[in-house]
């Protein structure tokens, strides 16, 4: 069975689970997941020139409503719920966690722990962070022996 490790940071929608669950073809795939809150993966000025780079100047305006810290773990569990129940329902084995801090360090220690195959880090777009090769896939590439994919998630289910 191949396995990959998943990065996310909200919920799956419908089209990346069909997304993920259909890349290796009819071969069966494993996902360890590790969910880190968009609240804690970067500060609110990257977010909201992130936003502003998209055209969504409503979302830059309301970046200071993002949950962080505490607040930001009951939505990523549930989050993280909801993206295990729907890549088992697309037949995929899934398992994962919360990843509270050093969310790379985390990645290299989950390759490690289950043998992956491959790292799928699956994010809204990053435009400041991947332009300075500071966001998780970048970051990534060196840290995991592994290889990396980035894929930028859907914003509808």
């Amino acid at each position: 069975m191949f396995t990959s490790v998943l990065m996310i940071e909200k919920a799956l929608t419908s089209a990346d689970v069909e997304f993920v669950t259909t890349l290796h073809g009819d071969e069966q795939v494993s996902f360890q997941v590790l969910l880190q809150p968009r609240g804690d993966q970067a500060d609110r000025l990257l977010r909201a020139i992130d936003d502003l780079a998209l055209g969504e100047l409503d979302e830059a305006t309301r970046e200071g409503e993002t949950p962080e810290g505490e607040e930001a773990r009951e939505p990523g569990r549930r989050a993280l719920e909801v993206s295990l129940q729907a890549l088992r329902a697309a037949g995929s084995e899934a398992e994962g966690r919360l990843i509270e801090e050093h969310p790379l360090d985390a990645l290299r220690a989950l390759v490690d722990e289950v043998g992956a195959d491959e790292v799928i880090v699956l994010t809204d777009p990053h435009y400041v962070e991947e332009f300075f090769h500071r966001d998780w896939a970048s970051r990534a590439r060196h840290k995991v022996g592994v290889p990396v994919l980035k894929l930028f998630s859907h914003a509808k289910a």
